[in-house]
């Protein structure tokens, strides 16, 4: 069974996982379009994203410390099959029943958090280490419906920056970028 919500996931995974792979261990300490992480923590904070939304979509509580490291022998690999968890946790049409019980959010809004965060931090690692992240249509269509009614709202608990703007002929990526306070055209 799948969802939209998994099957937007299957789509945006498998090309944020490549990223994630292709990062070479001397990239690690890198700065990143997010001022606050490196390389390194960006992952470290992505790999918590993906392992707790797993949790989240079964509505069981998650531990956003960031206190584990991830970035351990075989972390790529462990990456990937993490991301392929996530899809599979949300492919069950339950999990996007209701309110979240953690968030106090509608289950299907939190996983498009998982999306956009899947979506925007894989752009963050792959402009920090000069890799391309191409992202499809329809999860950019999602991500920005997702900022429609969440934008403010995620910007005023400091999940985004201040919007930043975009010109008339921007991508709908780097609309989607400018939207979550990322400067489109960053460069480390």
């Amino acid at each position: 069974m799948t969802t939209k919500t998994s099957e937007l996931l299957a789509v945006a995974a498998p090309r944020t996982v490549a990223v994630v792979q292709r990062i070479s261990d001397d990239q690690l300490d890198l700065p990143t379009p997010c001022p606050d992480y490196t390389v390194r923590e960006l992952l470290g904070h992505l790999f918590t994203v993906v392992v707790n939304f797993q949790d989240l979509a079964r509505r069981r509580d998650v531990d956003w410390s960031g206190k584990t490291d991830h970035l351990t022998d075989g972390w790529r690999d462990r990456f990937a099959a993490e991301t392929e968890r996530l899809v599979e946790a949300w492919s069950d049409p339950a999990a996007l029943e209701g309110v979240s019980p953690g968030m106090g959010l509608p289950q299907e809004t939190v996983g498009e958090m998982a999306l956009i965060d899947l979506t925007v931090h894989g752009w963050d690692l792959a402009r920090a280490t000069g890799q391309r992240l191409e992202v499809d249509p329809a999860v950019l269509a999602a991500g920005h419906g997702f900022m429609d009614k969440m934008g403010d709202t995620g910007q005023q608990m400091g999940a985004f920056g201040a919007p930043v703007p975009t010109t008339p002929d921007a991508t709908p990526l780097d609309r989607l970028l400018g939207r979550t306070g990322r400067q489109p055209g960053w460069t480390p």
